[in-house]
């Protein structure tokens, strides 16, 4: 099993940037596709970004297309999501999530996975 702990939120006003992270630990012999969701005050969690095992391969969520970038860094067990050009649409809880799968694999679906993190608040100032 995997252990994921996400950092890097906090209060930032709109046209500001944050960059999240998630520290996987545990079974991280694996190779798992990740992802970022993320849900606001009386929402459902909705997909943010995706990234397979390999780095290759990537997918964003329309809303945040150009705007927010992922990536990882495998020797450190880590994956990133860099946030620029804030709205306070984006005020959310946001949640790392990690999937066994083959290196290109992204993952999409919510239900496409079974680890989760604890989820970390991001507010957006207007």
């Amino acid at each position: 099993q995997v252990q994921l702990v996400e950092s890097g939120g906090g209060l930032v006003q709109a046209g500001g940037s944050l960059r999240l992270s998630c520290a996987a630990s545990g079974r991280t012999d694996r190779r798992y596709a990740m992802g970022w969701f993320r849900q606001g005050a009386g929402k459902e969690r909705e997909f943010v970004a995706a990234i397979s095992w390999s780095g290759g391969t990537t997918n964003y969520a329309d809303s945040v297309k150009g705007r927010f970038t992922i990536s990882r860094d495998n020797a450190k067990n880590t994956v990133y999501l860099q946030m620029n050009s804030l709205k306070p649409e984006d005020t959310a809880v946001y949640y790392c999530a990690a999937e066994p799968r083959w290196p290109d694999i992204v993952v999409v679906t919510r239900g496409g996975y079974n680890y989760w993190g604890q989820g970390i608040q991001v507010t957006v100032s207007s």
